[in-house]
């Protein structure tokens, strides 16, 4: 009988693992990211593809693909995962509300009007967030939000009347519903069309971020922000769950931690973000004016309106979550 080569037992072990890796390969991921590289998100995903790679000692591989440049945007986006179309995405929760009304909440206007507001009602709807993932067949990994809308316009707002019949682009329904019960004509377009409609007089004016804003050059195009507070309306990234199921314990554990550090820096920097970006326009020549009480009060009552629609097509849980910020 032959024997083999003297090899010690771990030295096979540790070729049949070298072999088997580089048979197999890492797992690779493509996580479709709706704005721009520049793009306050689109920077979130690719610093968590990063986190992943490292966290999984490079067995997980994440590409990010900016700009929609799979050809996945929109309302669509839920669908387009469940399916597996693409493994990942980053998904406007307020752009999928038509598919699941849980996740209009955080686009619900002046439902909140501070960060910190802002991350108790996430903490407060997550489960539900994450519950609503799971029946389209994937896992919420994390979210975080957009700064602040507020209105960039060319005349200045000062109250209800002045928005009267002015041309705004929105990005949701709860917007468009808002700025309906102020007297808007709200529409909704692609965000890379907005710079030419701007141009061109199709819209007048912009319910976003002074993050969007900056990212825009709307100084080129507008003159005013009114910081509002709109809403702070939730970004999340989502996986498949076929895929998610696919990875190993330790890889999944892996892409958890990554995700939790990525939406802590994400919550940090998008107040940092808002603030610097203002700094930005007004730099730039856009006049920043605050609201005053009445238009405050007419503010409230839009919103207030909005909310109460939206509350009548709530579930129980969803309900009993809005009534405490509600009430």
């Amino acid at each position: 009988m032959k024997r083999l080569p003297s090899v010690s037992i771990l030295t096979a072990l540790i070729l049949f693992a070298a072999h088997s890796v580089w048979a197999t390969g890492p797992s690779k991921l493509d996580l479709n990211a709706v704005y721009g590289a520049s793009s306050f998100h689109t920077q979130g995903a690719s610093d968590f593809a990063k986190r992943v790679e490292g966290y999984s000692r490079g067995t997980v591989l994440i590409t990010v693909h900016p700009g929609g440049s799979l050809g996945f945007k929109g309302p669509e986006l839920l669908k387009v995962v469940k399916d597996g179309q693409v493994a990942m995405s980053d998904i406007l929760m307020g752009v999928v509300a038509g598919s699941s009304h849980v996740f209009g909440i955080s686009s619900l206007p002046r439902l909140v009007k501070s960060y910190d507001e802002a991350h108790a009602l996430y903490l407060d709807a997550k489960p539900l967030y994450e519950k609503a993932a799971q029946k389209w067949n994937q896992k919420l990994l994390y979210a975080a939000p957009w700064p602040p809308s507020g209105l960039v316009t060319k005349k200045m707002i000062n109250s209800s009347a002045d928005i009267q019949g002015s041309k705004t682009r929105t990005y949701d329904k709860n917007g468009a519903e808002f700025l309906k019960a102020m007297g808007g004509m709200p529409l909704s377009m692609p965000w890379g069309e907005v710079y030419a409609s701007l141009r061109t007089g199709m819209i007048d004016s912009v319910l976003t971020s002074t993050e969007s804003a900056k990212n825009g050059k709307f100084w080129e195009v507008l003159n005013n922000f009114k910081p509002i507070n709109y809403a702070y309306p939730l970004n999340m990234v989502c996986i498949n769950l076929d895929y998610w199921h696919a990875l190993s314990p330790e890889q999944q554990e892996a892409m958890l931690k990554a995700a939790a550090d990525t939406e802590a820096a994400q919550w940090a920097n998008s107040q940092t973000r808002s603030e610097e970006a203002q700094k930005i326009i007004e730099q730039n020549g856009i006049k920043v004016s605050q609201e005053d009480a009445a238009f405050a009060a007419e503010l409230d009552a839009a919103a207030r309106k909005i909310q109460l629609k939206f509350l009548k097509k709530a579930k129980k849980a969803e309900a009993a979550l809005l009534n405490r910020y509600l009430n």
